[in-house]
């Protein structure tokens, strides 16, 4: 079986006008969003092989904050230039190239692809992924190369208002 795990990009700043949308930062919410998704994460044994993120500053800093809750190097993740600007299509062939040796991929991007890419793959329709939000789509299959429009289970869907209700409800117990 293959996961692929899809990892919204953390809430951004729009401050600063004069950036361009691939150099704009991480706002005070996404850096503090970013880390307790890596430790949720943790939690519940999400531990992606490989982490391949957009070179946009804002998915690079997110994926970076989780990598280091889930003891991933930040030297480890890799840049994927496609990821910027990708729609549905472009993400199956950047999964479709994965090594066969990886079950688990976690890939950080953009909106609107991800939460396309849900109904894509699985068939299934999720209003929106939130900024930080997660998904896990499994394929049965041993090969990348084998995964296709339709084919996906979607197993979980994670944002960071839902962690912290859960974490709320636990603690009112």
């Amino acid at each position: 079986m293959k996961s692929i795990y899809l990892l919204r990009h953390a809430k951004s700043s729009w401050k600063d006008a004069e950036l361009s949308d691939i150099d704009r930062p991480l706002n005070k919410r996404g850096k503090s969003d970013a880390p307790m998704m890596g430790r949720y994460f943790s939690k519940k044994h999400i531990h992606p092989q490989l982490i391949i993120s957009s070179p946009a500053k804002r998915a690079f800093k997110t994926a970076a904050l989780v990598a280091t809750e889930l003891g991933y190097e930040e030297k480890n993740i890799h840049i994927d230039m496609e990821l910027y600007g990708a729609n549905v299509n472009e993400l199956l062939s950047i999964i479709q190239k994965q090594e066969a040796s990886l079950d688990r991929v976690m890939l950080v991007g953009h909106n609107p692809a991800f939460t396309l890419a849900v109904f894509f793959f699985t068939g299934e329709s999720i209003a929106n992924l939130p900024t930080c939000g997660l998904v896990r789509i499994d394929f049965d299959t041993k090969r990348w190369k084998l995964v296709k429009e339709g084919k996906g289970k979607l197993r979980l869907f994670e944002y960071p208002r839902s962690v912290e209700m859960l974490s709320k409800h636990k603690k009112k117990k």
